[in-house]
């Protein structure tokens, strides 16, 4: 095992059993390095790492911090490299998005948690039902920081917001934290996936992060349970 790859191992224990505080920065470069007996270089190879699977993300001139949805504990947690969104997962299907809510407000203590922002930035509120082939598949519930994710409006929420984060604002979407549960269906799911009272639905509450670690997406997805089969590949290393 290369000196990189142990020293990311170890960190990645220690961040999942919580030996450096949630809200503070982790010791930087120069001090993990001296801890580790290494280079600065080899360090920022280790870190970096960390950085592609989400669970740590620089912010210029305060230091790499966390991610906090990385840490928690679930009953089932997929984390997926592949994030291709709703009209690229079926590219061959005609998708019809409609707006339900689409508001701008500060966050929730839980939202800018999840965001890991503070609760002065201000986050775009979606709330949308997404339509394939004129059947009701999914209902989207989406908070976004306006600081990381700018120029939404309707005509990208009628289209592909995914599309308009990677071809207009030229942001890499790295991948998600994932939690898959059950739910009994709500008001809101009868209401727009014609779900029946008895009829249970699949959520997945989601945070999605780009290549530099920063979480850019917390939703939640209700699926209806006939449209949908969630895989999981585990590959051996």
């Amino acid at each position: 095992m290369r000196k990189y790859e142990y020293i990311s191992n170890e960190m990645r224990r220690r961040i999942q059993e919580e030996y450096y505080p949630i809200d503070q920065p982790i010791p930087d470069e120069l001090s993990l390095a001296k801890e580790f007996s290494c280079s600065r270089m080899t360090m920022k190879r280790a870190l970096d790492i960390l950085v592609s699977e989400g669970m740590l993300y620089r912010k210029r001139g305060h230091g790499t911090f966390i991610v906090k949805s990385s840490i928690q504990q679930l009953p089932v947690s997929v984390t997926d490299r592949e994030n291709l969104g709703l009209t690229k997962l079926l590219a061959n299907k005609q998708i019809e998005s409609r707006i339900i809510q689409f508001d701008v407000e500060f966050p929730s203590d839980e939202v800018a948690k999840q965001l890991s922002i503070e609760k002065t930035v201000p986050v775009y509120h979606i709330i949308r039902l997404r339509k394939v082939e004129g059947e009701p598949y999914v209902i989207e519930e989406t908070y976004m920081p306006s600081n990381v994710i700018s120029e939404l409006n309707e005509d990208v929420l009628h289209g592909s917001v995914y599309r308009h984060i990677t071809e207009t604002l030229k942001l890499t979407i790295a991948g998600s934290h994932r939690k898959i549960r059950a739910d009994k269906s709500s008001a809101l799911d009868r209401e727009y996936l014609e779900c029946a009272p008895d009829d249970p639905v699949l959520e997945v509450e989601q945070v999605a992060f780009l290549n530099t670690g920063e979480p850019f997406e917390y939703s939640f997805a209700r699926h209806r349970y006939d449209k949908f089969v969630f895989s999981s590949v585990h590959i051996r290393k």
